[in-house]
């Protein structure tokens, strides 16, 4: 067994590298927001002229729907004029303008614009104004804005801009350039993610490994600080782990192996006993030489050191069952799917002739399924028994344990079949459950799930 590798010492912490990455997110998501706020020309300001309002208003109110030009002025009647009008001294020349083309007093002209104070906006319309050819000085009004005039029946005919498209250009670059910064900063924080995700997605695969096989190698050391010290203490405890199941093992084996010894003197004296207590003698320590070997097989089981090769599994339980027949037991094959797991040949072998046995001996007969489902092979083994007790389906995979008092081996057995039943399929990274068949059947399913 290799021993932990302390490694290099780390260069920064996890709380360094995850401020690292948001501070650098951060920065350049800004830094690409000033570039386009430096380099980018600011919206173009809408505004119209007074020849453009003149001539909206001599056409009249406007049909419902949408205008086929986007300029075009939305024109409507109402009984009175738009609250919230403008200082009259901003648009004095435009009224006038307006009332001179329109033939109406300019005092009966009425203008709402909340964008008159925007001078920056009025010189950039100025310099669009000179560089088309016409008269920079040319009377306008910035959109949104109302513009309503008294008409001689009392009632106000009201020009409105119309509502700006959405997105508009101005929005259209804003968008376009935080998406740029989105797909951007995606290969950085990709990678840093995957560089702090892939030290910890080391532990699910440890301890999914460690599950299987205790003398896995160690975890590399690497990534930051707290994930470093994590590893090692990890690797410190799979050390432990596997010192400890290699000592009560080799102890057990060793016990279950130095009892051989006098049971096979005992076995030689017993021919010196009387007769009528020779038989029981000789069936005692026959079946204390089964519970030995027994033992010693489990322990073999329990080490899961042997090694994994591809089997097809459905072969191998045909050759169980085949075998099982041979002996004149009544088990046969239902469904058997051909599925390629990685396993111990033999380990397996056992852990089949162990549920057949088990099965043919309580229920007469079996059947039994290989079959796929949720990525796993799934071994089921059914019989047409008396079943187990509800409060007994786990205890009976204790080793030793006997549901049945009589304690006799021809009705009882050793009490280790199903222990090492669900070692075995532990040791494959699976599991081996009990389950009694719905009423009104009767009878056992043990069921045994392994991953392909």
């Amino acid at each position: 067994m290799t021993k932990p590798s302390r490694g290099p010492p780390p260069t920064a912490t996890l709380f360094a590298q995850i401020l690292a990455l948001v501070l650098l997110s951060l920065t350049i998501a800004q830094a690409i927001n000033v570039w386009v706020i430096f380099h980018l020309p600011r919206p173009s300001p809408d505004y119209y002229l007074g020849p453009e309002i003149s001539q909206a208003m001599k056409r009249g109110p406007t049909p419902p729907g949408p205008a086929a030009d986007m300029r075009a002025l939305v024109v409507s009647l109402s009984a009175g004029p738009p609250s919230g009008e403008t200082d009259p001294g901003a648009y004095r020349r435009l009224r006038k303008d307006i009332g001179t083309r329109l033939q109406v007093d300019p005092e009966a002209i009425v203008i709402t614009s909340p964008e008159h104070t925007d001078r920056q906006q009025i010189r950039v319309v100025r310099r669009r104004l000179e560089l088309s050819g016409r008269d920079r000085d040319a009377p306008f009004v910035l959109a949104p804005f109302e513009l309503s005039v008294r008409q001689p029946s009392g009632q106000w005919m009201t020009a409105r801009s119309p509502r700006p498209a959405f997105p508009s250009a101005w929005q259209t670059r804003i968008i376009l350039w935080l998406l740029i910064t989105a797909v951007a900063m995606a290969p950085v924080a990709w990678l840093f993610a995957r560089r702090l995700s892939s030290s910890v997605a080391l532990f699910a695969e440890a301890a999914e490994r460690l599950g299987r096989d205790p003398n896995a190698p160690p975890l590399p050391v690497r990534g930051p600080t707290e994930i470093s010290r994590a590893i090692l203490t990890f690797n410190e405890m799979q050390e432990r782990l596997r010192r400890y199941v290699v000592d009560r093992t080799a102890m057990a084996a060793a016990m279950a192996h130095d009892l051989r010894t006098p049971l096979t003197r005992l076995r030689f004296r017993v021919e010196a006993a009387p007769s009528e207590v020779q038989a029981k003698m000789i069936s005692d320590i026959e079946e204390m030489e089964a519970m030995i070997s027994a033992s010693l097989a489990y322990v073999r089981d329990a080490r899961g050191a042997a090694e994994h090769t591809p089997l097809e599994l459905s072969s191998l339980l045909d050759s169980v069952v085949d075998d099982m027949a041979d002996t004149g037991k009544a088990a046969t094959v239902e469904r058997c799917e051909r599925l390629v797991i990685s396993g111990d040949p033999m380990g397996l072998r056992r852990l089949l002739t162990n549920l057949v046995e088990n099965a043919c001996k309580f229920g007469g007969s079996c059947r039994t399924r290989v079959f796929a489902e949720d990525g796993c092979a799934v071994i089921q083994v059914e019989d047409d028994g008396p079943g187990v007790p509800e409060g007994d389906l786990e205890k009976v995979f204790e080793p030793f344990y006997r549901g049945e008092p009589s304690r006799s081996r021809e009705t009882g057995g050793s009490g280790l079949g199903l222990a090492a039943v669900r070692s075995i399929a532990r040791a494959h990274g699976g599991d081996a459950i009990l389950r009694n068949r719905p009423a009104p059947d009767k009878g056992l399913i043990a069921e045994v799930k392994l991953p392909l």
